[in-house]
């Protein structure tokens, strides 16, 4: 039985702290010269657009692999699809190309988008230790059983008091 509440174990990320987070990558990653970046969609795109811009990095393709299924303690990661693949004469092998993604959870997406391109560098703004082996450069680590609420899965509304109404 799980006695926590539902915003237990949660990391809320602001669009502001995601921006402060995926700058902060981008720092990290300056002084390579990037041929282009890589971004897997959908979690990946805002953080690719960020690190695009802070690096002056105008060539962006995507990736999108299919693997999540539900939401909060429900979620858990089915077969793993690529949806769409990069331009392959853009990213070959990997070399130059900046693999770019909001998380890396389990690692199983990087390690399939890895084998692809074995020579990329994969950086992404949160890990969590299973996965962080699939990753060179992050900014945030958080504990395993953390679920991160990302701020376009989020919507401002009213929130009844969890002991009831007054």
């Amino acid at each position: 039985m799980n006695d926590r509440l539902p915003h237990e174990k949660g990391f809320h990320v602001s669009w502001d702290q995601l921006h402060r987070d995926a700058r902060a990558l981008a720092w990290r990653l300056d002084g390579t010269p990037w041929r282009a970046i890589v971004a897997i969609t959908r979690g990946g795109l805002v953080p690719a657009m960020i690190v695009a811009r802070e690096l002056d990095i105008r060539v962006i393709d995507t990736i999108s692999v299919k693997s999540y299924k539900g939401v909060g303690s429900d979620a858990g990661q089915g077969e793993l699809k690529v949806m769409k693949s990069p331009d392959p004469a853009l990213v070959g092998d990997g070399e130059g190309i900046l693999v770019v993604d909001d998380l890396v959870d389990s690692g199983r997406t990087l390690e399939l988008v890895r084998q692809m391109y074995p020579k990329a560098h994969f950086a992404t703004v949160y890990a969590k230790p299973k996965g962080r082996p699939m990753v060179q450069t992050y900014v945030t680590e958080v504990s395993q059983d953390t679920w991160i609420f990302f701020p376009w899965d989020m919507a401002l509304q009213y929130v009844q008091p969890y002991r009831g109404e007054d």
